[in-house]
């Protein structure tokens, strides 16, 4: 029988030990070191070669999971109103991130990397570079221009349209453009640039001639994807994917996607019996022999559709929403790119 005495020091004990865990993780975290939290596993590889030892990065999304479906908790969602600095993708691409993105914006210095790069629309499957050779008109010219006086007003206004006002509205654009390496390397800059400034810790030399390099490996990384992708046809750069995601690596690399799976650019929209079935006809037609789906979410429709066409059609997996696991050949954002541009090579060359 446990006397008195024990029960009392057994109940001061479970008192006291959740205090100093917390203390001492609380410790561990203060390390004088800002903390940058990002939302994805693939920016936050990237703000991690940005800043190196310089800040702590936080990535709210783990590897592997969806970020169009991923929900906070509420420990997370407290980690981010916490942060020195919010490093989003933008665009909604973090569906479920984004009442919690709105409300730290207010307190938070936020950057959203859709912003820095060139945009472009989520496309219908087959109309990418439909006007590619059409000359310019005059009226395209003068939306040119308003749309770069909107771009120049955005940066004027700074840090408020930053922080959820106008400077981040992309309703209607692709959010995928970290397909291409250099519109990443042009998200990049834009990042290093708006830490350095929100973050003083981060305005140092040291820092800047990392995030420099970092930017000239984008840059180059881009040119290897080039080289990688050169033996694939003309004839058989077309792509049928799981969700509209390749659109920016389509028009970097002269390719075109004639078809997807599931309609829009996320990935919890349901295809209709006969967006199905035209999409078939679309693969018989342009002799398609893949169809590339997301390595982080089932692809069970994907192998229906490949068995349906039958005639030797594969279901290539791609890393397209975040990392992949250790081991898995997409372990930082560079590895994901060299990973996707040899299993397209391989697949369609």
């Amino acid at each position: 029988m446990p006397t008195p005495r024990s029960i009392v020091a057994v109940a001061i004990c479970a008192l006291l030990v959740p205090l100093a865990a917390c203390g001492s993780s609380d410790a561990a975290a203060d390390d004088g070191r800002p903390t940058v939290v990002v939302t994805t596993s693939i920016l936050g590889d990237v703000v991690e070669e940005l800043v190196g030892d310089a800040a702590r990065v936080e990535v709210v999304v783990p590897a592997g999971v969806d970020p169009h479906e991923f929900q906070p908790s509420a420990q997370q969602a407290g980690e981010v109103r916490a942060a020195d600095a919010l490093v989003t993708n933008g665009g909604g691409f973090e569906g479920g991130l984004q009442a919690t993105i709105e409300a730290a914006e207010a307190d938070v210095p936020t950057v959203h990397a859709l912003d820095h790069v060139e945009v472009l629309a989520v496309a219908e499957p087959g109309h990418q570079d439909e006007h590619a050779d059409e000359e310019p008109t005059d009226e395209d010219h003068a939306a040119e221009g308003e749309e770069e006086g909107h771009a120049d007003e955005a940066g004027e206004e700074g840090h408020a349209d930053e922080a959820g006002e106008e400077g981040h509205d992309h309703e209607g654009d692709d959010p995928h453009f970290f397909t291409d390496p250099d519109r990443m390397a042009d998200a990049a800059e834009g990042i290093a640039a708006f830490l350095a400034e929100e973050v003083p810790a981060l305005a140092t030399d040291e820092v800047a001639d990392r995030a420099a390099a970092h930017v000239a490996e984008l840059r180059a990384l881009a040119v290897e994807v080039e080289e990688v992708l050169a033996p694939v046809p003309a004839d058989r750069r077309v792509l049928v994917t799981n969700h509209e995601v390749f659109g920016y690596f389509a028009e970097r690399y002269g390719f075109e996607v004639v078809g997807v799976v599931v309609p829009g650019g996320g990935t919890g929209a349901e295809p209709s019996a006969g967006e199905l079935d035209e999409l078939v006809e679309v693969i018989e037609q342009e002799d398609v022999p893949a169809i590339f789906a997301d390595a982080s979410s089932p692809t069970g429709l994907a192998q229906t559709l490949a068995d349906e066409v039958g005639g030797g059609v594969e279901v290539v997996p791609l890393f397209t929403e975040s990392l992949g696991d250790e081991g898995s050949g997409a372990e930082t954002y560079a590895e994901m790119v060299r990973t996707n541009a040899a299993r397209i090579a391989e697949a369609l060359g």
